[in-house]
């Protein structure tokens, strides 16, 4: 801000107090609201396309009133998780993005059996391993991203205890891993799994409570929705059954092709030549191999399903936060060299082009600027992708109820209705791609020094205090209002 070009028109009054006057500059407002608005463009015109129309709602942006804004700040000030108290809402702009109420399924058959529709958000992660040639360590290779996090969020106290969740057993297609996939999730959420019933979070992560507890009383909350009204099945059998029949019907929405007749078989989607496991996962080696071949089974997932168009999009990082490195120099410099330049689409507009340009980077690097940017456009991309929940609403159905059959659980008993969809699609910001680069080294490099005492890339201080080195590269956040 210029100040010898300010002016007293362009800020605008909002309050007082005892010693401070509140105001705020006119363009903030405008400013919030592009940014708004970049979502909404984003989420239509470049993630719809690549995740399909049925799982992606893009919203709206929408203007609030100031003084609502910040009384309702206030209000749910009290009900934000401790953890999250140190991000500090955007009470000046009244901008809001509007977006349906994903816990609820649009036309709800439950009304007759009197209970709630159940919503069940997964944050399943990236679902490969990275097979660049620009990858420097081998380790990389065979350890998942998620899995060599974990270490690292744990040493830093972010968790006190390590998830055995592995997003390459959720995209593997492949049932039984599917299977320990959500039971480990459902045993160790963190912010990867909550539970929803009637819109109230009934399940998510408490870090300092008795995990089989929990469980227990999650079980006696789905109890209804899973057991009959009259089974003698009681005790921690019973939470077993729940838990089991829950599992069952979440891995049947992952699955399901939205877009085949369920008369036809779906088609599949082959798996990524190369390693499909990851060496930290605890899943035992017998379950993975086929007992005649002495070979991984054939692992593929329905083409259309909910899980193999995420992993479709995520795997538009095909170069590794290493391999894109110099392009991102290399689109610097240009930005350097001609500072006017708009055609790159780096802050958008996210329109058909910033898609084309996604879609239709060449494969090889020609030395382009055009080829440069194309790969940064394809690494945000993946990054939403790689960053994004699925909301999975279910409800129960009676017998008579009519239903879509594109939209029913088969064969479950009790029968079910439901909906999938695809939440959290920010474009990942330009500038944010060195802060991946140094925390992608600094995961790695403590996952090595951790697991392997020999390595000696990462000195004895961060090792011992991972935090000192996690709090320098911390990010802004910016929330947004979603209706309830």
């Amino acid at each position: 801000m210029e100040l010898d070009k300010m002016d007293e028109n362009d800020w605008k009054y909002h309050g007082e107090g005892n010693k401070s006057l509140v105001v705020s500059h006119v363009q903030t407002t405008e400013q919030a609201f592009r940014h708004i608005q970049n979502i909404v463009d984003y989420s239509k015109n470049v993630m719809k396309p690549l995740l399909g129309e049925k799982f992606v709602h893009n919203g709206e942006a929408v203007k609030l009133p100031i003084d609502f804004v910040r009384q309702l700040s206030l209000k749910v000030q009290r009900e934000r998780p401790e953890s999250r108290c140190d991000k500090v809402m955007d009470t000046f702009s009244g901008c809001a993005l509007c977006l349906p109420n994903l816990t609820q399924l649009s036309s709800c058959c439950c009304f007759g059996q009197h209970r709630p529709p159940l919503c069940i958000e997964i944050k399943p992660k990236c679902g490969f391993l990275p097979s660049s040639r620009h990858v420097t360590k081998e380790i990389k290779s065979k350890v998942c991203r998620f899995c060599m996090h974990q270490h690292f969020k744990l040493a830093s106290g972010k968790w006190k205890r390590l998830s055995r969740y592995c997003p390459l057993d959720l995209f593997s297609g492949n049932k039984q891993r599917m299977y320990l996939a959500i039971k480990h999730l459902i045993e160790e959420p963190q912010n990867n799994f909550k539970i929803f019933k009637g819109g109230e979070c009934i399940y998510s992560c408490k870090d300092d409570a008795d995990v089989l507890q929990d469980l227990d009383e999650l079980a006696q909350h789905l109890r209804p929705y899973f057991l009959p009204s009259g089974s003698l099945i009681n005790g921690h059998q019973a939470s077993k059954v729940v838990l089991n029949e829950l599992i069952q019907v979440l891995m049947s929405a992952l699955l399901s092709s939205w877009d085949c007749p369920r008369t036809v078989e779906p088609r599949k989607t082959h798996l990524p030549e190369g390693r499909v496991t990851c060496e930290a996962s605890i899943l035992h080696r017998d379950l993975l191999w086929n007992a005649n071949t002495r070979k991984l089974s054939n692992h593929c997932l329905p083409k259309d399903c909910v899980l193999a168009k995420i992993l479709g999009t995520q795997m538009h990082d095909n170069l590794d936060i290493e391999g894109l490195n110099p392009l991102f120099r290399r689109v610097e410099q240009h930005l350097q060299d001609f500072p006017k330049e708009s055609r790159l689409q780096i802050d958008g507009p996210y329109d058909e082009s910033f898609l084309e340009k996604v879609q239709n980077c060449p494969a090889e690097d020609d030395g382009s600027i055009e080829y440069a940017v194309g790969k940064v456009h394809q690494y945000r991309v993946a990054m939403t992708a790689k960053d994004c929940s699925i909301m999975i609403a279910i409800a129960p159905c009676g017998e008579d109820d009519g239903l879509d059959q594109n939209l029913e659980i088969q064969p479950a008993k009790p029968r079910f209705s439901y909906s999938v969809s695809i939440l959290d699609l920010d474009p990942k910001p330009y500038d944010s791609i060195p802060h991946q680069s140094r925390l992608d080294a600094k995961i790695l490099n403590y996952y090595l020094r951790s697991t392997q005492p020999n390595h000696q890339e990462v000195d004895n201080l961060e090792l011992t205090n991972p935090g000192l080195f996690l709090g320098r590269d911390r990010e802004d956040c910016t929330l947004v209002f979603h209706p309830v």
